[in-house]
């Protein structure tokens, strides 16, 4: 039983690296903080509670983990210090060891954050850390439903992955996939209409590998969702390609309430390098899949993640990638350079890209990317869209995005506090002064 008297009126801040995922489970961390009479400490105040979900993707993220946890223990002196996430899985050991943490949770435990800080923080114990279990060892699912201070809702319907890629340590930080049954997620997304949600985002690890626990599947999960009540607006944060059928994207394209909207990991372009990397498909048949999603979506908007300069990948197959990436119908790249992991397969390949080469590829891909994406916004200069509203600082210009996720600007004249989270419809003009939005033609 928790003695919830410990927490009335104490102050909290959270941290959070990484992914859609940790910022949808540190959100509903925060809530259930609140529904002990925890308060989120303002900008200015010192806090009694200090909560970080930490990102292990790359050795950048795992400094950045580092960094965060020094300077929370730095400007809040006397917290108590919750590490968690992909980093406190992997390291526990090194993130207990950082002065001022008081308990360290990994993917196991954090099911059961509030019941352990409710332990730690009343007896103020010695460092508690739970010891990463191993992979297969890793089976509790946390639920997560929340929006934090945004306008759309997160909700994590998958966690963990089966595929085990060569570069990556996510597997073993997070576990096999597991997920909840649908039953329960139309529970959530029902209470989350309730609370005014008009905008769901499906979160996970690899979503679409849902089912492996409870035998469903995850169109019969998207099918189940889109007769919701009150929910107007689902995305879906990625999926694999291989994963991405016909029967979802036929679905989706005739749905109530699924956008043409879609990211989807590419990685590389080279079908050497993806043999490389353990991926579960060819360029071709990603090429295909965009096909189809235009084929029935012309105005989709696609987002693609693409790594550079994994090991393997000469500047033959980089420029294999690039090209590739080139004659696809897609909207947006989003690039990222390979970072050796510890204990990762990839570090048995022999070829090494130096970090110079790295950038230089980065760059000339974010190049590709912005021409892609901008090209994308002017073809839709001039027509109507329906924009769902975010709320804005006051006196500054209000931004919400259209259906095809394309980003709108509403000048600080026009921007009302009631825009915020109502779906207007409204007439794309030009672009805003920084290329970032198209603003709304009156």
């Amino acid at each position: 039983m928790i003695d919830s008297s410990a927490f009335q009126g104490k102050r909290a801040k959270y941290f959070t690296l990484g992914c859609k995922l940790n910022f949808s489970e540190t959100s509903t961390f925060g809530k259930l903080l609140g529904e002990l009479g925890v308060v989120t400490a303002k900008k200015d105040e010192q806090a009694d509670i200090c909560l970080i979900n930490t990102c292990s993707v790359t050795d950048v993220a795992d400094k950045k983990c580092r960094q965060a946890i020094h300077r929370l223990v730095r400007e809040n002196p006397g917290a108590f210090v919750v590490v968690t996430g992909c980093y406190a899985q992997l390291e526990p050991e090194r993130v207990s060891k950082i002065e001022g943490v008081d308990l360290v949770l990994g993917s196991n435990e954090k099911a059961d954050l509030v019941q352990f800080l409710s332990e730690g923080f009343v007896s103020r114990d010695d460092i508690a850390t739970y010891k990463a279990v191993k992979t297969k060892d890793i089976k509790s699912f946390a639920p997560s439903c929340s929006r934090g201070n945004r306008t759309r809702y997160f909700l994590k319907v998958q966690d963990g992955c089966d595929y085990f890629c060569t570069y990556c340590t996510i597997p073993y930080a997070r576990g096999f996939s597991r997920n909840p049954t649908i039953a329960s997620l139309v529970a959530q997304a029902e209470e989350a209409a309730r609370e005014g949600g008009k905008e769901i985002v499906l979160t996970g690890v690899n979503i679409g590998d849902f089912g492996k626990t409870t035998g469903e599947s995850f169109v019969d999960l998207v099918k189940a969702l889109d007769s919701v009540e009150g929910v107007q607006r689902y995305r879906i944060s990625s999926l694999e390609p291989d994963l991405l059928s016909d029967e979802l994207i036929d679905y989706c394209a005739q749905s109530r309430a699924f956008m043409p909207h879609y990211h989807i990991p590419l990685q590389s372009g080279s079908d050497t390098v993806l043999k490389l990397m353990h991926r579960h498909y060819d360029r071709q048949l990603f090429a295909d899949k965009i096909g189809r999603i235009k084929e029935v979506m012309p105005d989709a908007f696609i987002g693609v993640d693409v790594m550079v300069g994994c090991r393997g990948e000469t500047p033959e197959c980089f420029e294999e990638t690039y090209e590739f990436l080139n004659g696809l119908d897609v909207t947006q790249l989003h690039v990222f350079p390979y970072s050796e992991r510890p204990g990762t397969s990839a570090l048995s390949i022999p070829y090494v890209v130096s970090e110079k080469d790295k950038k230089e590829r980065s760059h000339r891909l974010l190049e590709l990317s912005d021409q892609k994406t901008h090209a994308f916004y002017e073809r839709h200069i001039g027509q109507e869209a329906e924009v769902l509203f975010e709320k804005a600082t006051r006196g500054r210009a209000m931004h919400g995005f259209t259906k095809n996720y394309i980003r709108v600007e509403l000048s600080p004249a026009e921007a009302r506090e009631e825009y915020d989270n109502q779906l207007i419809n409204v007439r794309l003009g030009e672009f805003n002064h920084d290329g970032t939005a198209l603003k709304v033609k009156r």
